[in-house]
């Protein structure tokens, strides 16, 4: 693991953080003073910052969640408002990956492997998502699903193409493989039905399936693995400092 990211996953500081503190020559591996950020680090290698020994990363934890509508896709919350943190109670400290808006349901993942958030959440890396669409003004124009289809321009620009099914007069599905803010609801909106309701059923390889709003499970292995797979072979692009 390179030494930033093991910084980060350890809880010492951000990404950007860490790799302040290696500039400032603040962290020795092995006694010895470095300054890359990308030096690998190995299982067991002594890390300290400041003088004062790093931990061992805690094990990678990857959970699903049916997120219910009403509730903030972030940690904590200054007004109080319920937040899906709360809603997995563990001893780990969880990150959404992602967001849905407070107003949209459906499934959510929260973990405490940053780099793998960034993975699943970056345009670049065209992770799939699906969702469940209901919308006023029915029924669907054929003409307004083929425009969903082919890319519909928005204030900040076109959208990519979509995967799109229409399920009956009012709803339908949509796959997309780009995150930007509100998009399911603005490109509705573009093509004349407004959303009514909207629940993600899909993330990657991962289905909602029957689980209830506000329930919850842990990731077996073998399902994170399948997540990254979808972004092996892809190179992660630089991030702005």
């Amino acid at each position: 693991m390179r030494l930033a990211k093991y910084l980060a996953y350890v809880g010492v500081s951000s990404r950007r953080g860490a790799e302040r503190l290696i500039a400032e020559g603040r962290v020795r591996l092995g006694g010895v003073v470095v300054r890359d950020p990308a030096l690998d680090v190995k299982e067991g290698a002594p890390v300290t910052v400041d003088g004062a020994s790093v931990g061992a990363p805690p094990p990678r934890h990857v959970y699903l969640l049916h997120k219910p509508t009403g509730v903030l896709s972030t940690v904590s919350d200054p007004f109080g408002r319920p937040t899906v943190v709360q809603l997995v109670p563990t001893t780990h400290r969880l990150y959404p990956v992602g967001r849905l808006d407070y107003d949209t349901s459906g499934l959510l993942l929260l973990t405490n492997d940053g780099d793998l958030a960034y993975r699943l959440t970056h345009p670049s890396f065209e992770v799939p998502r699906r969702y469940l669409v209901e919308v006023e003004n029915p029924p669907l124009r054929r003409g307004a699903l083929q425009r969903l289809r082919e890319g519909v321009l928005l204030e900040d620009g076109p959208t990519a193409p979509a995967r799109v099914r229409q399920l009956d007069p009012r709803r339908f599905e949509i796959e997309l493989r780009e995150g930007r803010n509100r998009q399911v609801r603005r490109m509705a909106a573009a093509v004349g039905h407004p959303v009514r309701s909207l629940k993600r059923t899909h993330f990657g390889p991962l289905s909602l399936g029957r689980l209830a709003p506000g329930r919850y499970r842990l990731l077996a292995p073998a399902e994170v693995e399948r997540l990254l797979a979808f972004t092996e072979g892809k190179k992660a692009p630089s991030r702005r400092r």
